[in-house]
């Protein structure tokens, strides 16, 4: 098994029906992947800078989360990168960050979640 952290830029008008599924929790009865991309994306954060999600998924695919893109992320994401890391250590990387759920603060848009 390998770790990836996990950077993608949100598609702006499905983020509230991505909100809306996995609270649901429709993606847990994807196999093999459904629980752990559910709980991945559940933790995601918002990188205000670069303006992406950012998050930390395991994954025993080649290439990377082919399966996960195929029936999730390449329709709510787009410009996704992966790079590898050890289990915690991309959670590490982003613990600063907020959540990508977070309601937006800042009145002007500036930074605001997608």
């Amino acid at each position: 098994m390998a770790f990836y952290l996990v950077r993608a830029r949100p598609r702006r008008e499905l983020v509230a029906e991505l909100s809306h599924r996995l609270e649901q929790g429709e993606f847990h009865q994807l196999r093999p992947f459904g629980h752990a991309l559910t709980h991945s994306l559940q933790e995601a954060r918002w990188d205000s800078a670069a303006r992406e999600a950012v998050w930390e998924e395991e994954d025993y695919c080649t290439p990377p989360l082919a399966q996960e893109r195929a029936a999730v992320l390449d329709r709510y994401f787009e410009n996704l990168r992966v790079e590898r890391v050890r289990e915690g250590e991309g959670w590490q990387q982003i613990a600063s960050l907020p959540s990508l759920w977070e309601p937006a603060t800042n009145p002007d848009g500036e930074g605001a979640r997608p």
